[in-house]
C-alpha cells in the first residue's frame, strides 16, 4: 500500500486546502480500500418543505412539510446528527432524448446548471451534518466551483475525489465545520474494472458527548463515501464483492494502525445493488444495518417496500444505503475473511439455484462430467469459471481460488464432495497436517450450512445500549462504555420512493435522496 500527498487542483475553501490528504492505491484484491465511519454531535432538525413541488414540477401540489424532531437521548441535551447520501447523476450520463440516447445533458449548459442549482437548494434546505454525493461532474470546473462555493458559504468543508482513468465524475463529501473537525483524510483508489474510488474522513466532534456523569468526550469517528460498480452481468458479482472487501479491510487496518477502538461506522453511497444481492448480505454478515430499514422496521426480506433508483433499463430498486455499525467486541464479530468466503460461495449457490439444480446434484452441474458427486481441484477451478468467478481480469485470483479450495476440502484428501457439506461432527473428520484446527472448525461450520443456507449475522448483542442501572454481577469482566448511534428517522425524497414507486415528473436525478437522523447513545462493549 502506497501513500502520498495529493493536492487537489480544483477550487475549494481555505480550510480544505490546509488539510493533508493521503491517497492509497490498491493494485490487487488483497489490498485495503476505503471506507467511512461517521459519528458526531449536534442539534438540528431536518426540514422538507414543499420540495417535491418545487423540484419535480408539481407547482399545483400543496407543500408538504415534515420535520424530524430532535430527541434528548443523552445527558439532557439534543445531540442529533443527520447524514445525507445522494447520487446526483452526472450530466455526462443523463440522457435528454429518448430517441437519440447519445445526446447528453452535458451538451446543454442551461439544463445541467439549473438542475444542479436545484440539487444544491435541496441539500442546503436539509442542512445535514454530513453530505455524501456520488456522480458529481468533477471534470467540469464551473459545476465544481458551484458546489464548493455554495456549500462553503453554508458552513461546509468539502472534499472531492475523481474516479480514475479520467472518467469525468467522482465523489464529493461535505462536513459542517460547526459540528466536526477533521483528524485525517484518505483517498482510496480501487484501480479495478470500474475505476471506482472511495473517501475516508476521520473526524472528531466539536461538541463533547456526556459518556457518564463525570466524563465528557469528543467522539472520534470515520466518514465514508463510495459508489460501487454497476452489475451489468453476473461476472461482475465478484468484482463488487472485491470492492466492499477492500473497504472493510482498510477500515480494520486504519483502526489498528491508529489504535482506534469502539467507534461507530457509517458507510454512505450508491451501492448499485438491492437487498437481495450479495453485497447486502456481505455487509449484514459484518454487523452493518441498513439505517432506512431500521427506521421503518423493515426486515431483510422487505426488498420491495422502498426504492431509490430508476436505472437506464427502466427498473426501479433500492440501491442507496447509509449503513451503520456500532462499537462491538472484536471477539464477537465474525472474521472478515470468513464472511468473504461465505459470500463467494453464496454466488455459487445462486448460480446453481438459477439453473434449477437440486443441491445434491450441484457437483454434477459444476463438475467435469454429469455423473460426478465430487470435485477435484481442477474440477473446482472449472466450476468457478463456469459460474463466472474466474477467467476474467476482475475475477478471483489464483491465491483466492486456492484459499477457497483449502476451505472446501476440509479433510485434506484432495476431493470436495457433497458429504463434506453435511458433516455435523468435527470428530468424525480426519485432520490434515496442512490444515490447522482453527481453519478446520471454520471450514466445517461454513460448509455445513453456509453454502446452502447462508445465515446473516445480526449486530452483536454483546454491544448493547447502556441501562441507567448497572446489572453487572460482582466478578464479571468490566465492560467498556462507548458512544454509539441510534437510528431515529430516515426519509427518501421524493416521497413516492418510500412506497416503492417512482414519480414520472421527478427530474433532479435518477436516484432518490436519502437522509438519516441519528441520536448518540451509550453502549457497553464486552
Amino acid at each position: 500500500m502506497q501513500s502520498y500527498h495529493h493536492h487537489n487542483q480544483s477550487r475549494r475553501s481555505l480550510s480544505s486546502r490546509l488539510i493533508q490528504r493521503s491517497r492509497f492505491i490498491i493494485p490487487c484484491f488483497s489490498s485495503p480500500l476505503s471506507l467511512f465511519v461517521v459519528l458526531a454531535a449536534v442539534p438540528f432538525p431536518i426540514y422538507f418543505s414543499g420540495l417535491l413541488s418545487s423540484f419535480s414540477g408539481r407547482n399545483n401540489k400543496a407543500a408538504s412539510v415534515m420535520r424530524v424532531n430532535s430527541t434528548n437521548i443523552i445527558g439532557g441535551s439534543t445531540t442529533n446528527i443527520t447524514c445525507t447520501t445522494f447520487n446526483v447523476l452526472a450530466p455526462i450520463y443523463k440522457r435528454v432524448d429518448q430517441q437519440n440516447q447519445s445526446i447528453r445533458e452535458s451538451d446543454f449548459r442551461a439544463l445541467w446548471f439549473t438542475r444542479n442549482q436545484k440539487i444544491l437548494d435541496l441539500l442546503l434546505h436539509q442542512r445535514s451534518s454530513v453530505i455524501s454525493l456520488q456522480e458529481v461532474w468533477v471534470g467540469n470546473e464551473e459545476l465544481v466551483n458551484m458546489y464548493h462555493d455554495r456549500l462553503a458559504s453554508a458552513g461546509y468543508t468539502t472534499f472531492q475525489l475523481a474516479r480514475t482513468n479520467a472518467r469525468g465524475d467522482g465523489l464529493l463529501t461535505a462536513i459542517h465545520k460547526d459540528y466536526f473537525q477533521l483528524v485525517n483524510y484518505r483517498e482510496l483508489l480501487f484501480n479495478d474494472f470500474g475505476d471506482r474510488v472511495a473517501q475516508l474522513l476521520h473526524v472528531k466532534s466539536i461538541l463533547p458527548f456526556p459518556l457518564n456523569e463525570n466524563q465528557h468526550v469528543q467522539q472520534e469517528a470515520l466518514i465514508v463515501n463510495t459508489h460501487l460498480l454497476f452489475p451489468h452481468d453476473s461476472s461482475l458479482s465478484i468484482a463488487r464483492l472485491h470492492q466492499v472487501y477492500k473497504i472493510l479491510e482498510y477500515l480494520e487496518a486504519y483502526q489498528k494502525e491508529n489504535k482506534l477502538t469502539h467507534m461507530p461506522i457509517i458507510l454512505c453511497g450508491d451501492w448499485n445493488g438491492s437487498k437481495r444481492g450479495h453485497v447486502y448480505k456481505f455487509l449484514r454478515s459484518q454487523g452493518f444495518i441498513s439505517s432506512y430499514d431500521v427506521a421503518h422496521q423493515y426486515t431483510d426480506s422487505d426488498a420491495h417496500r422502498w426504492v431509490s433508483h430508476r436505472n437506464h433499463r427502466g427498473n426501479i430498486c433500492g440501491v442507496d444505503f447509509i449503513w451503520l455499525c456500532n462499537p462491538t467486541s472484536s471477539n464477537s464479530k465474525k472474521p472478515l475473511r470468513t464472511s468473504w468466503v461465505e459470500a463467494v460461495f453464496s454466488i455459487i449457490k445462486y448460480q446453481v439455484q438459477k439453473a434449477s439444480i437440486a443441491e445434491d446434484k450441484a457437483f454434477a452441474f459444476l463438475g467435469e462430467n454429469n455423473h460426478s458427486d465430487s470435485l477435484t481441484y481442477s474440477g473446482f477451478c472449472q466450476a468457478l469459471q463456469k459460474v463466472n468467478l474466474t477467467g476474467m481480469p476482475h475475477g478471483l485470483s489464483f491465491q483466492e481460488t486456492k484459499e477457497l479450495w483449502d476451505r472446501a476440502d476440509v479433510d485434506g484428501n484432495g476431493v470436495f464432495d457433497y458429504e463434506e457439506l453435511k458433516v455435523t461432527n468435527c470428530c468424525k473428520m480426519k485432520i490434515s497436517n496442512r490444515l490447522n484446527v482453527s481453519l478446520l472448525k471454520t471450514s466445517v461450520v461454513m460448509f455445513r450450512q453456509k453454502m446452502w443456507n447462508m445465515t446473516v449475522k445480526v449486530q452483536s448483542e454483546n454491544c448493547k445500549e447502556s441501562m441507567m442501572e448497572s446489572k453487572k454481577e460482582e466478578g464479571e469482566d468490566k465492560e467498556d462504555e462507548a458512544i454509539g448511534l441510534k437510528v431515529k428517522k430516515a426519509v427518501l425524497f421524493p416521497e413516492e420512493a418510500e412506497k416503492g414507486m417512482w414519480p414520472e415528473n421527478y427530474n433532479l436525478s435518477d436516484h432518490a435522496c436519502l437522509t438519516v437522523q441519528f441520536s448518540p447513545v451509550k453502549v457497553l462493549c464486552s
